[in-house]
């Protein structure tokens, strides 16, 4: 039973006049990936529909990543299958496509993690150009968010960060990703331009396997929110374990989600789904999470947020 599901973020959408062009975007994104899962490849259809969300400025991933304290692009990803193959990178700049860098490193090196300017000249050393994710967008929101963080704290920090995320927890929306089955393996895939204001260096989640980003021969998993607590809890993993242990993907969703907010409380995280028998899950303790999945026997796919 072939599946799909993508993820365009979770948190707090305050200006709703976005959610038509959101909608629209994972929409996108998981007809995509469906083309590719058609002819047979879980493996390519997670990394073209996490493409097609990275190149949406909409998202946090890729083109319109967030920015860091210092007003810098460090964008994380990671990619893995069922057969516990994985490629992931962290803090990478001047790339278009994290993920398929992420492949890249699953499918050419003996390692998982690429991290900052090692990451980089791996990428050009097999053929992704120079770009520029930045947005205009993104510059006029890091200005007005530094400038009041600045205001409220001399020497601004972490504490700092969160605060003006309970503030305006629209800056939670981070992170995109998917998961597909395509009868025989599972694949999951996740990238993010992270949390906006974050220290310079600060890796989240999303390239840490078993914590943003988990696949094996039960179920694979993609996070979305505070990378903090998904690494603490290792919730893609963890998920995934509760498949195993006997529940579905929609079941397991739930209960990663009551686990996260359990420790955390409510407002920081979200994931979505797929298990071995192509059922699919997603859950949040959002307001919102943009989902878009289809599975054989639907004509179209369903997007909600």
């Amino acid at each position: 039973m072939k599946a799909i599901i993508v993820h365009g973020g979770a948190g707090t959408i305050r200006n709703e006049e976005r959610i038509p062009k959101i909608l629209e975007g994972v929409r996108e994104a998981v007809l995509a990936g469906w083309k590719e899962l058609k002819r047979g490849s879980a493996l390519d259809a997670v990394e073209e529909a996490v493409k097609v969300l990275e190149d949406n400025p909409i998202f946090n991933a890729g083109t319109g990543s967030v920015l860091t304290l210092d007003g810098k692009v460090e964008m994380d990803a990671a990619i893995m299958g069922s057969n516990l193959e994985a490629g992931a990178v962290a803090g990478v700049w001047g790339i278009k496509n994290p993920i398929s860098v992420a492949r890249k490193v699953m499918e050419k090196t003996d390692h998982v993690l690429l991290v900052g300017e090692g990451a980089v000249r791996f990428a050009r050393l097999v053929g992704f150009e120079e770009y520029n994710p930045i947005t205009e967008e993104r510059l006029e929101q890091w200005k007005k968010l530094k400038e009041k963080l600045l205001k409220e704290a001399s020497i601004p920090h972490w504490k700092r960060i969160s605060e003006l995320i309970r503030e305006y927890p629209e800056l939670l929306r981070s992170t995109v990703g998917a998961v597909a089955f395509d009868g025989e393996e599972i694949v999951a895939g996740t990238s993010t331009g992270g949390v906006f204001l974050k220290m310079f260096g600060r890796v989240g989640d999303t390239p840490i396997i078993g914590s943003g980003t988990y696949a094996n021969e039960f179920a694979g998993a993609s996070c979305t929110g505070l990378g903090e607590v998904a690494m603490k809890l290792l919730l893609a993993k963890t998920a995934t374990d509760f498949v195993k242990s006997g529940m579905d993907a929609q079941k397991a969703s739930e209960a990663a989600i009551e686990l996260a907010t359990q420790h955390f409380g409510n407002d920081n995280m979200g994931i979505i789904m797929v298990d071995r028998n192509g059922d699919i899950g997603f859950a949040r303790n959002t307001k919102h999470m943009s989902v878009a999945y289809l599975r054989e026997g639907m004509k179209k796919p369903i997007a909600d947020i």
